[in-house]
C-alpha cells in the first residue's frame, strides 16, 4: 500500500468486509492537520477493487487540497463503497457503513457523493454522529449540490475572464458533461447567465429535461469533451481529461464540478501548452464541502456561507495569474498553495 502510486503520505487507510450486510468499503485518511477529515462517500461498481483503492487515495488527497484552499477547518478524508448494492440490501449496507465510520471515532466525517442519496445518508445517521449534508438548520446545511454548482460557476466565469479577457459569458457555448445534482444545477446559472449550452449524461431523461428547460443542444457522454465550444465542464467522474483529450480538446476552458478531472499530470501539462485554462476542480467545486463543513460545526449563518461561496471566483482567479507568472499548470499552483496551507497548520504531525 506504501507504494501505491496515489498513496501521499495517508494518515489512515481501512477497509470495512461487512458479511451480514454485505457492505465492502474503504475509508481513506488523507490528512487531519486543519481538523477532522472530510469528504463524501461515493458508491460505485468499479471493474476491479484495486481501481476503489486509487480512486480514495486520490479523491482524499484531493479533499485536503479543497478544504486547505476554501479556508475551512476541516482535512481531507473520503470512502467509497463497492456496488453494486441490490436495493433489499441497501438500508443494511448504509447501516452497517454507519457503524464503520463511527469506529473511526471522529476521524472522519461523511457526507453525500456519487451514487449516494439522502435517504442513504439518514439511514446512516442512525448510526454514526460523524455525518453532515442532511440536516437544514435555519437555512444551512441539506443538499450541498446546489452550493457546489454556485462555485463551479464562479470559477467557470473567473477562468472565462481570465481566457477571454470578458465581463461574463453570455453568448459563450459550454459543453456540461454530466447533468446530476451538480450538473443540472450548474445548467440552469450558465442558462440564466445566457449562455449556449451543449450537454450529455447517460439518462436520456436528464438530457431531454436539460432540452426541454434550457434549449440546450445534446451530443454523446464519450464525445462531449471534444465538442466545438468555448469551455468544457465536466461534471460526472473524473479522469475524464487524458492526455488525448487534452490533445484533441477545441475548447479553450476546462471548468466544472467533477474530483480528479485530469487523469495524470501529463494531460494538465499538454493544456497548459496549447494555451487552454484549466480551473482546478477542487477550487472551484468547493461550495458544497462549504455548506457541509458549516453544517457539521454548527458555526456560521447564510449570509457567512454565502461570502465563503463568493470568494471561489476571486481565489480561481488568483490560482490562474499565479499559474501564469510561476509558467506552469494551474493544477500544480493549486497543488503547491494547498500544500503550503497543509504544511503551516497547528495540526500538523
Amino acid at each position: 500500500m506504501f507504494e501505491h502510486p496515489s498513496f501521499d503520505a495517508h494518515e489512515r487507510i481501512v477497509f470495512f468486509n461487512d458479511a451480514a450486510s454485505g457492505l465492502k468499503a474503504v475509508i481513506a485518511v488523507h490528512s487531519t492537520a486543519l481538523g477532522p477529515a472530510g469528504g463524501g462517500c461515493r458508491l460505485w461498481s468499479y471493474p476491479d477493487p484495486a481501481d476503489a483503492v486509487t480512486d480514495v487515495l486520490r479523491l482524499s488527497r484531493g479533499m485536503s487540497y479543497k478544504n486547505a484552499m476554501a479556508g475551512l477547518p476541516m482535512g481531507g478524508g473520503k470512502a467509497v463503497i463497492l456496488g453494486p448494492v441490490p436495493d433489499d440490501r441497501r438500508d443494511e449496507v448504509f447501516a452497517a457503513f454507519g457503524r464503520a465510520v463511527e469506529t473511526l471515532g471522529g476521524a472522519y466525517m461523511t457526507a453525500e457523493d456519487v451514487g449516494v442519496s439522502p435517504s442513504d445518508l439518514q439511514t446512516a445517521a442512525r448510526h454514526t454522529a460523524y455525518i453532515s449534508g442532511i440536516e437544514t438548520l435555519d437555512g444551512v446545511g441539506g443538499n450541498p449540490s446546489p452550493f457546489t454548482a454556485k462555485g463551479v460557476c464562479l470559477g467557470l466565469e473567473s477562468a472565462a475572464r481570465f481566457a477571454f479577457d470578458r465581463s461574463d459569458i453570455a453568448g459563450l457555448r459550454i459543453a456540461v458533461q454530466g447533468l446530476g445534482g451538480v450538473g443540472m444545477n450548474l445548467a440552469r446559472l450558465l442558462y440564466d447567465r445566457g449562455a449556449t449550452l451543449v450537454v450529455a449524461d447517460l439518462s436520456e431523461a436528464r438530457v431531454e429535461e436539460a432540452r426541454d428547460r434550457f434549449a440546450a443542444e445534446a451530443a454523446p457522454v464519450d464525445t462531449v469533451l471534444l465538442s466545438d465550444v468555448d469551455v468544457v465542464a465536466p461534471c460526472a467522474l473524473g479522469a475524464v481529461i487524458t492526455p488525448d483529450v487534452a490533445r484533441r480538446i477545441t475548447a479553450r476552458v476546462v471548468a466544472g464540478g467533477a474530483n480528479n478531472q485530469l487523469s495524470d499530470a501529463a494531460a494538465g501539462q499538454i493544456l497548459f501548452d496549447r494555451g487552454i485554462t484549466y480551473a482546478p476542480d477542487y477550487v472551484i467545486n468547493a461550495g458544497g464541502i462549504i455548506i457541509v463543513c458549516a453544517e457539521y460545526f454548527r458555526n456560521a449563518d447564510r449570509a457567512t456561507i454565502d461570502a465563503m461561496i463568493d470568494a471561489i471566483g476571486p481565489r480561481t482567479a488568483q490560482v490562474l495569474q499565479a499559474a501564469r507568472r510561476s509558467g506552469e499548470p494551474s493544477g500544480v499552483t493549486a497543488d503547491r498553495m494547498a500544500r503550503d496551507i497543509l504544511a503551516a497548520a497547528p495540526g500538523r504531525g
